[in-house]
């Protein structure tokens, strides 16, 4: 059994996640902020802890926490007995990445062939964008049905 990390190491794994998330599209700052969430013993922490945690403003922070809970990443609760506003990291949260990561994928789908259907049946331009919304909706389906797999294992 692993011992408990350092807080260097933590604070450099964090860095790490977040900058894996934001070359994949996700906000640096709200990348941060899960990857501090993630690593929190119970996924849940203040705004104050966010900051102090990720040596950054409270402002940060509100514009981080704002995007991902509109995103439903994370949920804002209170504690009992709190004034202050507890955020969570959804429990599910790689799953919620992939599935937004998938609606994308059908309006490129779509997108594509109704660009498609402007051109003439058969012409090149067709064919490409014919070819690029049959993948689409080939990745869709197959990462519909991972998504699905992956729930139904997680909960048996």
């Amino acid at each position: 059994m692993a011992e408990e990390p350092g807080r260097e190491a933590v604070s450099q794994f964090v860095e790490r996640f977040a900058g894996v998330l934001a070359n994949s599209g996700v906000p640096t700052m709200s990348a941060r902020v899960m990857g501090a969430m993630l690593v929190s013993p119970d996924g849940a922490m203040t705004a104050a802890e966010l900051a102090e945690a990720l040596k950054i403003s409270q402002p940060a922070v509100s514009g981080a926490v704002r995007q991902l809970l509109q995103v439903s990443f994370i949920s804002r609760e209170r504690l009992p007995g709190s004034r202050k506003d507890h955020y969570r990291i959804r429990e599910d949260v790689f799953a919620a990445i992939l599935e937004r990561r998938n609606l994308a994928l059908s309006e490129w789908e779509s997108t594509s062939r109704a660009g498609a259907g402007l051109f003439p049946a058969g012409s090149p331009v067709a064919r490409r964008l014919s070819e690029a919304a049959d993948f689409f909706a080939f990745i869709h389906a197959d990462m519909d049905q991972m998504i699905k797999n992956w729930r139904a294992e997680r909960h048996q």
